[in-house]
């Protein structure tokens, strides 16, 4: 009943708002779960608006936060919310902004939203962290953004932020959730706090395997925010999905990740940011290759251009040689988190001393601090993946208590 209330309040304001069109996202086969077979947090209108009577909300989005209509198209949740009365005071845009074509790591400025009038506040340079002024006119924040599921994708760095501020600010925290399209597996280095940073705050894997939800639960419990604060947190559950299943991204979360083969191959491949390999920034297909100009002896070729969301690319206008891994996202379903595309550029590299760079960008990355040296040295991705062990199934133990949905195992 509550997904045809839903549905049919949506309809209504289908003509007033534009619809979010995305690229559709390819799939090549495993147990598809696609975004017209659950019902997200954002698609549970009257739940939220039974929230918010009276409440002046502050909304945490970009161009993942939708509705879905009906007619399986898209709205907005600001736009929504706006037309059904809502009192939005403000809009805080992520990493690539509200519309979500910012390039990685591009400060985004405060702005104002052409077609809502809101303002926009950025938490993506100077405000990461949002003080007492920008919430004094807020009493509550709505959190609705697609994550993928990896330590490194910093929507989760926003998240614990914005906890943080409600807890300090003594705000409540509205979480819309949706589901992890890597979350039906954990895997990766535990970080070591010696490399916390934007890109990894918290002691968890690479693959984390929880929704936002899940993981904002971690925060609290584990009392993760500074001063040992904890965030009076409320959320709305995705319905009819769990861990076992995989979920096709109805919108592209970011600028380079365009294809389901990205989200999948993202986990391994941003491992190349802390070194001089390319991931395919500046062509059609980021995320689906790598390479660089000093593995000449690699079997494919592709070039880096300046385009929208990716104007600066690494090895711009160099050709670069490496592999196309296209087709390996679609093995056995899904590629899972692998080692083997950075040991395999390494051995190939004519330039070794230059791979990694002189900064601890990998290692913020990887978590581990162990994994530079270990390439180095030739250890092979088994016992590499030994010593990540302990402290893994440590966490595996510790996910379990605040998962919300059914386990893959």
């Amino acid at each position: 009943m509550k997904k045809i209330v839903t549905i049919l309040l949506i309809s209504v304001i289908t003509s007033l708002s534009t619809t979010v069109t995305g690229q559709a996202l390819q799939y090549y086969k495993g147990p598809i779960v696609r975004d017209t077979m659950v019902l997200n947090g954002a698609d549970n209108i009257p739940d939220i608006t039974k929230l918010l009577p009276g409440k002046r909300a502050a909304i945490v989005a970009n161009q993942t936060s939708v509705v879905r209509t009906q007619y399986n198209t898209y709205t907005h949740l600001v736009d929504t919310l706006v037309y059904l009365g809502v009192p939005i005071a403000k809009i805080f845009a992520p990493e690539h902004g509200f519309r979500g074509m910012g390039d990685a790591g591009e400060h985004i400025k405060d702005s104002i939203d052409a077609k809502t009038g809101k303002k926009i506040v950025s938490l993506y340079g100077k405000n990461a962290k949002p003080d007492s002024a920008m919430l004094a006119d807020v009493d509550y924040v709505i959190f609705d953004i697609q994550d993928v599921g990896a330590r490194f994708y910093t929507y989760i760095s926003t998240l614990t932020d914005m906890m943080y501020a409600c807890a300090k600010y003594n705000k409540e925290l509205l979480i819309l959730d949706r589901p992890n399209p890597n979350g039906f597996y954990v895997d990766g280095a535990v970080l070591d706090t010696t490399y916390r940073s934007f890109v990894g705050m918290h002691t968890v894997p690479v693959v984390h395997g929880m929704t936002v939800a899940e993981f904002a639960l971690m925060i609290n419990g584990e009392r993760w925010l500074k001063d040992s604060l904890t965030c009076k947190l409320s959320y709305i559950k995705v319905d009819y999905w769990d861990h076992k299943m995989m979920y096709q991204l109805p919108i592209a979360p970011s600028p380079n990740l365009k294809t389901m083969e990205s989200v999948y191959l993202y986990p391994s491949l941003c491992l190349f940011e802390g070194t001089n390999v390319s991931v395919g920034r500046g062509t059609k297909t980021p995320f689906e290759m790598y390479g660089s100009p000093y593995l000449k002896d690699m079997p494919f070729t592709f070039t880096p251009k300046s385009m929208a969301g990716s104007k600066k690319p690494m090895h711009i206008d160099a050709a670069c040689y490496g592999e196309n891994l296209h087709y390996n996202a679609a093995k056995d379903g899904a590629v899972k988190y692998s080692l083997s595309y950075l040991i395999n550029a390494y051995n190939h590299t004519s330039k070794p001393d230059d791979f990694f760079g002189k900064s601890s960008f990998f290692e913020k990355l990887e978590g581990s601090g162990l994994l530079r040296q270990q390439v180095k040295d030739k250890v092979s991705e088994e016992d590499i993946r030994k010593s990540w062990q302990p402290a893994l199934d440590n966490f595996k133990k510790l996910r379990k208590k605040y998962l919300l949905y059914p386990d893959f195992e």
